[in-house]
């Protein structure tokens, strides 16, 4: 999806965190070597953040803030939680992770058309 739409002026942003079941616990070079040499992620990678509870980095608190999860709760509830941010910096939707790629593009779509 990434490369597919970079020349529309989509990009996507990964942000490690492990407070999930200790699924990244390691440095932030680490993380960017498994998902690079595993997943070929060519996507900008950033540093380990927290996404959940007091230590909530603010990019997080605003995403979550902006729309709330199925259950109606604005936390994070597993890794792989995505948003779509417009160009004008809207959050406009929340997939959670059991959501596939494939209907994450077809949404992707409607905002890049």
């Amino acid at each position: 999806m990434h490369e597919d739409n970079a020349e529309k002026g989509f990009t996507v942003l990964g942000f490690p965190c492990n407070q999930f079941g200790a699924q990244e616990p390691g440095t932030n070079e680490e993380i960017l070597e498994f998902a690079r040499s595993k997943f070929d992620v060519t996507f900008p990678m950033f540093s380990k953040i927290e996404v959940n509870g007091d230590g909530a980095c603010e990019l997080y608190q605003l995403l979550t803030s902006a729309i709330s999860n199925p259950e109606g709760k604005p936390d994070i509830a597993w890794n792989f939680t995505k948003f779509l941010i417009d160009g004008d910096g809207n959050v406009v939707e929340r997939f959670e992770p059991g959501i596939a790629p494939e209907e994450i593009a077809v949404k992707l779509e409607t905002y890049l058309s």
